[in-house]
């Protein structure tokens, strides 16, 4: 079940904080980055947010989370997650094909480290689109998709 998460209450924002650092320790390991900011993500950050969140529960648990910015002409994949306990379960895709069915836009676009083959992998499957790769300052090789829609 797809629901959206209060993140204004604490409670809930440490529960997606939580969700956000198992599998971001992940994506890490795969980026082979020793500096990654989504790690130092503050519980503050998640509460303050301009953003939405919606999570997909899984036996009362919080299994996936996705981030999002949205307006009528974009929407804005900030982050997308999933609990390590859950991986291998197509939820990054229930939450994915959930946001294209919710948010009406023209373009969608996400980013993601370019050695992250599972979550390229996905956005590819769903219709994305390689537009850019660039360097950050901390050493890691990003790539943005975007997925257009003809009206």
């Amino acid at each position: 079940m797809i629901e959206k998460l209060q993140h204004r209450d604490i409670e809930v924002s440490k529960t997606i904080r939580s969700v956000f650092q198992l599998s971001y320790a992940v994506e890490a390991k795969l980026l082979n980055a020793t500096d990654f900011p989504p790690l130092k993500r503050s519980l503050h950050n998640y509460v303050n947010s301009p953003t939405q969140f919606f999570g997909y529960i899984k036996d009362g648990e919080l299994a996936g989370v996705i981030e999002i910015e949205h307006n009528h002409t974009l929407t804005s994949i900030h982050s997308l997650v999933v609990h390590p306990k859950f991986f291998r379960q197509g939820i990054a895709k229930m939450l994915m094909e959930f946001i294209f069915n919710t948010f009406k836009s023209a373009l969608f676009e996400v980013e993601t480290g370019l050695a992250n083959e599972p979550a390229k992998a996905l956005y590819k499957t769903l219709g994305f689109k390689e537009t850019k790769q660039w360097d950050t300052d901390h050493g890691i090789r990003k790539i943005k998709f975007e997925r257009r829609l003809n009206h």
